[in-house]
């Protein structure tokens, strides 16, 4: 089931959303790469970036929604583009595609079913001696999301919402393999960040913009109110506020850091 972005409403949480980026940059140590894309770019705040710190680099960001590519669009120094990251995983048997010196995705890989398997594909984009780094979030067994897929499993709502997309991950040691077993030194770690939020329903208007915006989306009309209602209120009730009115969401976030060999072809994972 398809679903659109809302690029204002991503934007809501910009500097809690854009710290993981930040830190998973941090251990990118490219120096002088000529080629760099942003998979899953959205609104293109954080893929600006990239052209900062790479100021010799060819920089692209790509996303699947059209709604984010015309917001990054107003972002100059870097070519933007609609496009699928699977489409960027799949085979190039005549070799005609430029290989990339630096790959980021960013809270993208989770949307993506089976995406372990994308990271053969992924890995072969990138040029030898290059690097392959991702992030994406680790925390679908926490309250903000399995309130959500308790609600949206009974009725009336379910028969509308079963096909709505979920976003999954791996734990960083299934990353790590799969980069190993194609010959990659590989840093991967986990980070819980504690994200200090405010204002009314704070955690609802977090994971609406983002983890639960497909199923939102999915409703029809006449109910997407009531269940939002319940919805909200299961939050309240896994993330009480204290007496400032202060909400703590804990975060789990999964990086990942491949460096490609310089020389020698990449081996198959298996």
């Amino acid at each position: 089931m398809s679903h659109t972005w809302d690029p204002d409403r991503y934007l809501a949480y910009a500097d809690e959303r854009g710290r993981p980026f930040v830190d998973l940059l941090a251990r990118v140590p490219a120096e002088t790469p000529r080629v760099v894309v942003d998979l899953g770019c959205g609104p293109g705040n954080l893929t600006a970036l990239l052209a900062d710190r790479w100021s010799g680099a060819v920089v692209t960001g790509v996303d699947s929604s059209a709604e984010m590519i015309a917001a990054a669009r107003e972002i100059p120094g870097v070519t933007w583009e609609v496009g699928d990251l699977r489409e960027w995983a799949a085979p190039d048997p005549l070799a005609l595609r430029e290989p990339i010196d630096v790959l980021v995705s960013n809270a993208t890989l989770q949307w993506v079913p089976e995406h372990l398997d994308l990271l053969p594909g992924l890995l072969d984009r990138v040029a030898p001696g290059g690097w392959l780094a991702f992030q994406v979030p680790g925390n679908f067994d926490e309250p903000s999301h399995t309130t959500r897929t308790a609600l949206a499993s009974r009725e009336p709502y379910a028969a509308h919402v079963r096909d709505a997309r979920v976003p999954t991950s791996h734990d960083p040691v299934d990353y790590a393999r799969v980069l190993l077993d194609l010959g990659c030194e590989v840093d991967a770690w986990e980070t819980t960040y504690l994200h200090v939020l405010t204002g009314e329903d704070p955690v609802f208007e977090w994971v609406s913009g983002t983890g639960a915006r497909p199923t939102l989306q999915a409703l029809p009309d006449d109910l997407r109110p009531l269940f939002e209602e319940e919805f909200k209120a299961l939050l309240r009730e896994a993330y009480p506020a204290d007496a400032s009115g202060r909400v703590v969401l804990p975060f789990r976030r999964i990086f990942v850091v491949a460096h490609k060999p310089a020389r020698g072809a990449v081996r198959a994972a298996g």
